[in-house]
């Protein structure tokens, strides 16, 4: 009998030890992780830079608290401003955490500028926002509701087309919040041009944009932040997951503008940026720039599409595959979980993404010889519960 609360569907299978891009179960037994906790271990399992660092600062001091000055904090925050060209951060543990104090930020802000008045947040369809009650009330996807109404009120959820957004936009309306890669919603890229598009939206109608990057960014789509490929720049960014590789962070930037509505007192977090947090990230970010992760996003991602197109040609079930860098999605023409078990039971880990995408996550460490061995398991999944097509 377990005393767990059963609210999730757990595999049968529990993992003791780890190491780069490989996990082992309880009998020893080897498996390959295309999923990295979900984009979190972005530098494999137990980086040794990481582990160090984890260790070194827990021999020094775990946790103060913030009602006192945290030196790894302004370390962090210095880094992550430099990389994503805003002013401000404020360090949490998750990132439903994360977009949570962008929504405050968002309409404290606004109020402050406009009046009390402004403060919707309009998301698009197939986002993913988080798990909390304001951020499920972001995220426009009936399943995550169901059984908390009432929802929070201030949010509106609209298509994917500036001509909707624009339309939607009313003098309630604050921001609008979106994930550049919807990863949750069936690994469903936002093209550039849409991008852009919703930039000169919020510029036009004074609007602060709210990118969620808690599974693209940190290098998961072969830049530091998956915005940074758009060529825009977002008044507030959320992240997360593989922000310490695997220890709970989360942290919201913004431009000086918008933070300053953040004053003492108004938005806080007990176990945000303790020093042992602060340690891990700091060594997650100096490692994907002194091993040059980026640019092995890129080409490790390269050739995972290409191989995974390749099977496209051999199975008609398998119709597009999509995504961006070291985070990929392959569409099926029906429900994918027999086909991430079978994966399982053939020693790949890999994810869904929706009721009938294939997502795949390995680390930005992961090599060829590991995409090829990736790529090999799948296809034998694939045989075993999926016919091939007849070749000529």
């Amino acid at each position: 009998m377990t005393h767990l609360m059963s609210n999730y569907g757990r595999f049968p299978v529990a993992f003791v030890q780890g190491a780069g891009t490989r996990l082992y179960d309880e009998a020893g037994r080897e498996y390959l992780d295309f999923t990295s906790g979900i984009a979190v271990t972005n530098l494999g399992h137990c980086h040794p830079n990481v582990t160090q660092a984890i260790q070194q600062q827990a021999e020094t001091l775990v946790h103060t608290s913030n009602l006192f000055q945290i030196p790894g904090q302004e370390a962090v925050a210095q880094k992550l401003c430099q990389l994503s060209g805003l002013d401000r951060a404020f360090f949490c543990n998750s990132g439903a955490e994360a977009n949570e104090a962008a929504i405050k930020l968002a309409r404290k802000h606004s109020k402050e500028v406009y009046g009390e008045h402004k403060f919707e947040i309009l998301t698009l369809e197939d986002a993913f926002h988080g798990r909390t009650l304001a951020t499920v009330s972001a995220t426009p996807r009936p399943k995550f509701h169901e059984g908390f109404a009432p929802l929070m009120p201030g949010f509106q959820h609209v298509a994917k087309n500036l001509a909707a957004l624009e339309a939607a936009i009313s003098p309630q309306t604050c921001a609008i919040l979106l994930e550049p890669v919807q990863g949750e919603g069936g690994v469903l890229p936002l093209t550039p041009e849409f991008l852009q598009g919703v930039r000169n939206l919020c510029d036009q109608h004074g609007l602060l944009l709210i990118l969620d990057e808690v599974q693209t960014g940190i290098g998961r789509t072969g830049t530091m932040f998956a915005f940074q490929q758009a060529g825009i720049q977002p008044d507030i960014l959320t992240l997360a997951k593989a922000l310490g590789n695997g220890i709970p962070v989360g942290a919201t930037l913004a431009t000086e503008q918008v933070a300053s509505a953040f004053t003492p007192g108004t938005h806080g977090s007990t176990f945000g940026g303790t020093p042992l947090v602060m340690a891990a990230v700091l060594a997650t970010l100096q490692t994907i720039e002194e091993e040059g992760l980026l640019q092995q996003a890129v080409e490790m991602g390269e050739q995972l599409a290409l191989r995974l197109q390749d099977l496209l040609e051999h199975y008609d079930c398998l119709s597009e595959v999509r995504g961006l860098g070291l985070l990929r999605g392959v569409v099926l023409d029906r429900p994918v979980a027999p086909l991430v078990a079978k994966c399982l039971d053939l020693g790949l880990l890999v994810l869904s993404a929706g009721e009938k995408t294939l997502r795949l996550l390995p680390p930005l460490t992961v090599s060829s010889q590991d995409i090829h061995l990736g790529i090999k398991l799948l296809e034998q999944a694939l045989q075993e519960v999926i016919t091939p097509v007849a070749q000529p």
